[in-house]
């Protein structure tokens, strides 16, 4: 009897490890790959797609080094531009202003304070837009067109300049986020979520 006794513990003192080592075989298996799944999304985004929802951390820094500014006159909505910029950086990404899902780059908005294209004589002269800015405040388009559009009960109107930028944007239902510029007195950021392009626009009042 003895000898049996002996016999079952030794074989318990075995079974043990092995059967531990077995569970936690399985349950690495059955563990989401989290870690694999974080590392692609804080990597390197250079052929993310423009838009889809993107909303940009912060809003662009304010340009040192201008890039030359064509002067031109203000091209009518739908018309096309003759001296239009070149902003598509990467074959999927748009031929207007946008942001870059990857380190927030604002792709366009280099031309410096002295573009006379946002150029206004008196600056935000309806008073500033108290609303919030960056990407915790997103605002559902309400109607309207580019001389004039609707956020929230807040009114905005597009730099005539940038007129051909909002060709595509839904002024029904479009999302936007708000930032400041920091080159163009009297002038904010427009972001679009949807397209993930941007427009230079007036506040016009609430």
């Amino acid at each position: 009897m003895k000898n049996l006794i002996g016999y079952l513990a030794a074989l318990s003192l075995v079974s043990l490890p092995l059967a531990a080592q077995e569970r936690g075989h399985e349950e690495g298996h059955s563990q989401p790959q989290g870690g694999h799944s974080e590392g692609h999304n804080e990597g390197p985004r250079a052929n993310a797609p423009v838009g889809h929802g993107y909303i940009p951390s912060r809003g662009p820094a304010p340009t040192r080094s201008a890039a030359p500014v064509v002067n031109r006159a203000p091209v009518a909505q739908g018309q096309p531009d003759p001296q239009h910029h070149a902003y598509r950086d990467q074959q999927s990404h748009p031929e207007i202003p946008h942001v870059h899902p990857q380190r927030d780059q604002w792709v366009g908005h280099n031309t410096g304070r002295t573009d006379v294209r946002y150029h206004v004589d008196q600056p935000w002269a309806h008073g500033r837009f108290t609303g919030g800015f960056g990407p915790r405040y997103v605002y559902r388009m309400s109607g309207g067109t580019s001389a004039r559009f609707a956020l929230d009960g807040n009114f905005f109107s597009v730099a005539p300049a940038d007129y051909e930028l909002c060709g595509d944007w839904d002024w029904n239902a479009d999302n936007i986020v708000l930032y400041a510029d920091p080159d163009h007195d009297g002038f904010y950021l427009a972001y679009d979520t949807r397209l993930g392009t941007y427009a230079h626009v007036e506040y016009l009042g609430g």
